[in-house]
């Protein structure tokens, strides 16, 4: 089993095929894409393929170690920044193929009009843990 991240971006990525900002739609187009990730989630629980996700604020900020005894440095929010991360999903798939299946069925939720967005979804892989050197079989 693999894990992947998959990024959903509020701005920052390829534009969608039906793309109109999600501030434009209708309460209930808002209600029937949430639905869809919801559903979409729960079957991947059946499956045993998910592992986590959750939907992201707007707005963040910058934080970074300034020194001992100092406190952080922050920086921020940055609402207008043009990449924005909309929420997140891991998956623990099989292979790389079913994870690019899956993003792919994910990017088709609904979006304006109830019309699928055919969002650009950002997909990326876990670090695997390096092999411990007494395991190596090399040696």
């Amino acid at each position: 089993m693999a894990k992947y991240l998959l990024l959903k971006h509020y701005r920052g990525a390829p534009a969608a095929v039906n793309d109109v900002p999600m501030d434009q739609w209708a309460p209930e187009e808002v209600s029937a894409h949430l639905q869809y990730m919801n559903d979409f989630a729960a079957r991947l629980e059946g499956t045993g393929e998910f592992v986590g996700g959750q939907a992201l604020a707007p707005e963040g900020t910058w934080v970074r170690y300034d020194g001992e005894g100092r406190p952080p440095v922050t920086d921020g929010p940055f609402a207008e920044t043009k990449d924005l991360i909309a929420g997140w999903m891991v998956i623990d798939v099989d292979s790389y193929e079913r994870a690019v299946e899956l993003a792919g069925e994910l990017s088709a939720a609904p979006g304006a009009g109830g019309k699928p967005i055919h969002e650009w979804l950002e997909l990326r892989p876990f670090l695997a843990e390096s092999p411990n050197t007494t395991e190596c079989p090399h040696r």
